[in-house]
């Protein structure tokens, strides 16, 4: 993962991520890697609710931004708050690319992608695998 000189809310050793998350959760939150698409939990989730950053567990976006792209990975149009997400210029693979991180932990999420035409608020796609999230169903009252 590209080093920032940002000091994060939530700060770990990579022993201490290593020993917190799986080997896949590390690769993608803390390696800034991608779960191959279509395979992902949440690619296809139609549950209401609220999904955290599955390293520190801040909440990052909403069911209801959630939105079908058929990209292969969960897609939202907007953040749930944009202090909650930072934006990093990724020219990694030969292309420019913007990445998504958790600002409160510095975990790797996906990546944002604009003018693609989607009938969205923001015209943006935030392509999020879906290991780095979890998905905190909402309750309903009854």
């Amino acid at each position: 993962m590209k080093k920032t000189d940002r000091e994060y809310a939530v700060q770990k050793t990579d022993e201490e991520w290593r020993a917190q998350l799986t080997p896949a959760e590390y690769q993608v939150l803390r390696e800034a890697g991608t779960e191959r698409p279509f395979v992902g939990e949440y690619t296809d989730t139609k549950t209401e609710g609220v999904y955290a950053c599955r390293a520190c567990g801040v909440e990052l976006f909403t069911s209801g931004t959630k939105f079908d792209s058929h990209c292969g990975w969960p897609s939202f149009y907007s953040p749930l708050a944009g202090d909650r997400v930072e934006y990093i210029e990724d020219r990694t693979l030969g292309m420019k690319r913007v990445e998504v991180r958790c600002a409160n932990c510095g975990s790797h999420l996906g990546h944002v992608f604009e003018g693609e035409g989607y009938d969205t608020p923001t015209d943006q796609r935030y392509c999020i695998n879906s290991i780095s999230m979890t998905l905190r169903p909402a309750t309903r009252l009854t």
